[in-house]
């Protein structure tokens, strides 16, 4: 069952430099756990990744994901998300990333490209989600 995020906190995502900790499953079943830059577009939680990290690699086996994000002035607010990924996908990856360095770095361009590089966007629809403050 899809789950919204509601509008008291969606600002953690779409707005704040609010890193999220976004743990996916390993192969022999333990938990992955990686800080990552998030982003909404008021269906899915997107958070935008290289081809052949250890994430992507754990997502295409596994689609399960949990992450919490914090306010970074208020660390007692937070949202907490348990979802599925519903699509991975090269289209708009690029340009996604540099979006996303202008709300984190503020920055035009994403500084950290290596060469040969492809950019992933992570598309998960909430399931579950929890607030406070």
């Amino acid at each position: 069952m899809a789950s919204t995020i509601p509008a008291s906190h969606s600002d953690l995502l779409q707005s704040k430099p609010a890193f999220a900790q976004l743990a996916t499953v390993n192969s022999d079943g333990s938990p992955q756990v990686t800080p990552v830059w998030v982003d909404y577009d008021g269906t899915h939680v997107l958070v935008n990744t290289a081809r052949g990290r250890v994430k992507t690699k754990n997502l295409e086996r596994n689609p399960r994901v949990a992450m919490a994000i914090s306010d970074p002035e208020n660390p007692y607010r937070y949202v907490a998300i348990q979802g599925r990924v519903v699509e991975m996908t090269e289209k708009g990856g690029d340009p996604h990333i540099d979006r996303m360095a202008k709300k984190y770095l503020n920055k035009d361009t994403y500084p950290y490209r290596r060469p040969g590089e492809v950019r992933v966007i992570v598309k998960i629809a909430p399931e579950k989600v929890h607030t406070n403050g």
